[in-house]
């Protein structure tokens, strides 16, 4: 479910270029705003809760026919859910793609190397939002797998 908040126009184009800047989406760039303040672990749960609401939408937008979005939210469901294992096993901040691509290597010695393939997967989605090279059957296929990733994580911080 998506709510819509009305903001001044300078604020959205300043959230806009800070996520741009960051190389991290407008949510995501939000969420870090908002759960700056909170402990790693509770971080890392917020950071699941938006993973496990951008799959939902991912789902949604894969119904309507909308592959570029159905795939970019893939791919930020993924990215935000090994985010919250790094804030969770390690306390640690992933600041950057690559801090997230060598990150994931970590996930998958500790949880199996399929990690390593379904992220990899993902990250072609992500690439997907730019291009529009995907089909929808690429996407049918990895949204279970990325769903499987997310729940994987999400029983951890449990």
């Amino acid at each position: 479910m998506s709510v819509f908040i009305s903001i001044p126009r300078v604020v959205a184009e300043r959230i806009k270029r800070e996520a741009e800047r960051e190389g991290v989406s407008v949510k995501e760039y939000v969420v870090e705003l908002l759960t700056q303040n909170l402990n790693p672990v509770d971080r890392a749960k917020e950071y699941i809760k938006v993973s496990l609401e951008l799959l939902a939408q991912a789902k949604e937008e894969l119904a309507k026919g909308n592959i570029r979005q159905s795939s970019e939210k893939t791919w930020g469901a993924v990215a935000l859910a090994i985010k919250a294992y790094a804030y969770w096993r390690d306390k640690r901040r992933l600041e950057s793609y690559h801090d997230l691509w060598k990150y994931k290597n970590k996930v998958a010695s500790e949880l199996g190397e399929w990690v390593g393939e379904v992220f990899r997967e993902a990250g072609a989605l992500h690439v997907c939002l730019y291009e529009g090279w995907c089909t929808k059957e690429d996407v049918e296929k990895a949204i279970p797998e990325v769903e499987k990733l997310v729940n994987k994580i999400a029983e951890s911080l449990n």
